[in-house]
């Protein structure tokens, strides 16, 4: 046992693949290193504390809106025998709620790796993803694995519901992707609602889109691998317009697109369930990816980070059980 561990995770976004993939076609999500969540946990004198930006006290007096997190940590108490350790689990996040970042599957990655950092005990990534799945199922009820297995990887993830989840190998050294916060909360129910309702009032319109989104993930697949940012920056703006006449896009997240591509970006698009949220854009260098954040930032995104992708690697730090099922 250690006197005190940290466990780190990362953002999530969706690359590809957003709502058609609760219709069985495929995604693909990466996670993105500059936006993460530190989970340290040390020793102390007395008690058992949590210090996070929406507690900061005994576990044992956490709200209801963190029963996810407090559920995770009795868990993880009991799995180490820890009932009587007195210790200090202190949580601190970059990421913002509510924009489709995958916030509470990032801050319970980083929890148990906390954990068993502390009691020195080897973690796979099969038993990761099923302790972490104890905080989601009580924040999102029902959850893909999807949030989990990307704010864990450090690779992208490529997932269909229900049948496969895995990492994926890709080649972009000098590309960047620069993710722009809109200021906007996303609205995840009501944009899944409003393409359910296109897909059952008109269908001949919103059945080819969710089949087109599909293609365009199983396209971008072949151009992660084969160095093709071009090709990627326009299946972008191809799914971008997809989702626009799915109806899930708006004004903002529209008028940041084209911002983004005036400023040399290959292609851009709405990240996660629209509405509000982000807006990604794929830079082809650093320089272009600075003047994109720029630009964005005076159209008025709240936040903006760049994602550089020459240090993306396979080594997780964990046993690579790399397929989950």
């Amino acid at each position: 046992m250690k006197d005190k561990a940290t466990g780190k995770s990362y953002a999530k976004i969706i690359w590809f693949g957003e709502h058609s993939v609760v219709y069985g076609q495929p995604a693909i999500a990466i996670p993105i290193y500059s936006v993460d969540v530190t989970a340290t946990l040390k020793k102390i004198p007395s008690g058992q504390e949590i210090h996070c930006r929406y507690f900061d006290g005994p576990i044992s007096e956490m709200a209801d809106n963190l029963r996810g997190v407090k559920t995770l940590t009795d868990h993880l108490i009991s799995l180490f025998s820890a009932q009587d350790l007195s210790f200090d689990l202190n949580i601190e996040s970059k990421l913002p709620s509510e924009r489709g970042m995958g916030s509470s599957a990032a801050t319970a990655i980083a929890i148990v790796r906390a954990f068993f950092d502390f009691f020195e005990v080897k973690l796979t990534r099969s038993q990761l993803l099923k302790l972490a799945n104890i905080e989601e199922k009580i924040t999102h009820g029902n959850p893909s694995g999807l949030d989990s297995a990307t704010a864990s990887s450090n690779m992208p993830i490529w997932f269909v519901k229900n049948e496969i989840n895995e990492q994926i190998d890709f080649n972009l050294p000098t590309s960047s992707l620069v993710i722009a916060d809109s200021g906007i909360k996303g609205k995840t129910s009501e944009a899944v609602s409003l393409v359910h309702d296109n897909i059952v009032d008109e269908p001949e319109t919103a059945k080819p889109l969710i089949e087109e989104l599909g293609k365009i993930a199983e396209s971008a697949r072949d151009a992660l691998a084969t160095t093709d940012d071009e090709r990627l920056g326009k299946l972008m703006n191809q799914s971008q317009r997809d989702l626009a006449q799915l109806g899930v896009s708006n004004q903002t997240l529209d008028t940041f697109c084209q911002v983004a591509c005036d400023n040399h970006a290959l292609g851009a698009k709405l990240t996660g369930s629209g509405l509000g949220g982000c807006v990604i854009a794929l830079a082809k260098n650093q320089s272009d990816a600075q003047q994109i954040s720029t630009a964005l930032r005076s159209a008025g995104a709240t936040q903006t980070w760049i994602q550089s992708f020459k240090n993306y690697q396979f080594s997780t730090g964990e046993a690579h059980d790399n397929l989950v099922r």
